[in-house]
């Protein structure tokens, strides 16, 4: 399942309670954060991968001149060539275009040019659209069943 919304919409505070509540189910979740800037710093207090990390996720980093990822494990060789197949969810933080299921996330103006891209939007104000399921963001559940019922199988 991917996020999307502008910059500072609430992505990574959906994405990381997101990934808390899976890991309390007992799934294994990857998160792949996009950095199209290329302007990303790692593994420090106040970075979204540092938020995404510390709830226990495997969290990749994806920018035009490299590709950052970090494991609460150890891996040898053989294992990490695997790393694709060591997940039963992926979160995907932005790439709008890509296709997969997507959320748009608006923790407060609501920005139309992404409902193009999306299925659902998430929203603490109730949001009527003919072909966006809306999701409430006080509702971290109800958007969990969501994202089970709706993510694209790999």
């Amino acid at each position: 399942m991917a996020f999307s919304g502008p910059s500072n919409s609430g992505k990574t505070t959906l994405i990381t309670k997101i990934s808390n509540e899976f890991i309390n189910q007992g799934l294994k979740v990857l998160i792949i954060k996009h950095d199209p800037a290329d302007k990303a710093q790692f593994d420090f207090n106040g970075k979204d991968s540092f938020k995404f990390f510390q709830t226990g996720a495997e969290v990749m980093v994806l920018s035009p001149t490299r590709t950052t990822f970090f494991s609460h494990k150890q891996r040898d060789i053989l294992q990490a060539l695997q790393l694709s197949q060591d997940f039963d969810i992926c979160l995907v933080e932005g790439l709008k275009s890509l296709d997969l299921p997507r959320i748009s996330v608006f923790c407060q103006e609501i920005d139309e040019s992404y409902f193009p891209f999306s299925q659902a939007i998430a929203s603490y104000d109730k949001i009527i659209h003919p072909n966006l399921i809306w999701l409430d963001l006080n509702n971290i559940k109800e958007i969990c069943r969501y994202i089970l019922d709706n993510a694209k199988k790999i």
